[in-house]
C-alpha cells in the first residue's frame, strides 16, 4: 500500500504544500488553488522537511526562484487518466521562459482538435511549477486560466523571462 506524506514550505508564491508517495513527488499545491484535492488525501504531515523527496524539491525550488535553475531533476509520479498524463508529460518539454498555446500543446501530443480537453487536463496538473502548466497560454498569447491564479501565472512567466523578482 503506497504511503503518502506531506509538508509545507514557504516560497515567493506563498506557502506550498508538497505531497510525496513512496519517495516520489505526487503533488505541489498553492494556497487557494483550484482543483485542490481533499486535505485528507495528502497523508500525515512530515515534520522532516529534509525527508526525500522534500529536501531535493525544496532545494531545487529555491534555486528556481533564485533564477539559477531552469529545469528540475526530481522523482515525479503523475497520477491521472492516461490522457492527463500525456498532457502533463508534454508540459515538461516546454522550455523555460517560453510558452505554447493550448492548441499547440494539443498538436504536440497528436490530438490537434483536443485543445479544450488539453486545457482541462492542464488545469488539473497536480505538480504545479515543476510541471510547468503556467507556460500554456491562449491562442492569442493571453494569460488564460491558472489553478494558482492569473497573478501567480503572470509572476512565474515574468520571472522566467528575467523581468521580475517573484513576490506574490
Amino acid at each position: 500500500m503506497p504511503v503518502r506524506v506531506h509538508t509545507e514550505i514557504d516560497s515567493p508564491m506563498g506557502p506550498l504544500t508538497l505531497v510525496a508517495e513512496d519517495g516520489a513527488l505526487v503533488g505541489l499545491y498553492m494556497t487557494e488553488q483550484r482543483h485542490l484535492p481533499a486535505y485528507e488525501t495528502f497523508g500525515p504531515r512530515s515534520e522532516e522537511s529534509f525527508e526525500e523527496p522534500f529536501g531535493a524539491v525544496t532545494a531545487q525550488l529555491g534555486e528556481y526562484f533564485a533564477g539559477t535553475r531552469t529545469t528540475f531533476d526530481l522523482p515525479l509520479e503523475l497520477n491521472g487518466t492516461p490522457f492527463q498524463q500525456t498532457v502533463w508529460k508534454a508540459l515538461l518539454d516546454i522550455p523555460y521562459g517560453e510558452t505554447v498555446s493550448y492548441g499547440e500543446l494539443a498538436a504536440l501530443i497528436g490530438r490537434p482538435t483536443a485543445s479544450r480537453a488539453v486545457g482541462l487536463a492542464n488545469g488539473k496538473n497536480p505538480i504545479s511549477i515543476i510541471v510547468p502548466c503556467h507556460r500554456v497560454v491562449g491562442s492569442t498569447g493571453d494569460l488564460t486560466g491558472y489553478g494558482g491564479g492569473i497573478e501567480r501565472k503572470r509572476g512565474l512567466l515574468a520571472h522566467e523571462r528575467g523581468l521580475q523578482v517573484l513576490a506574490i
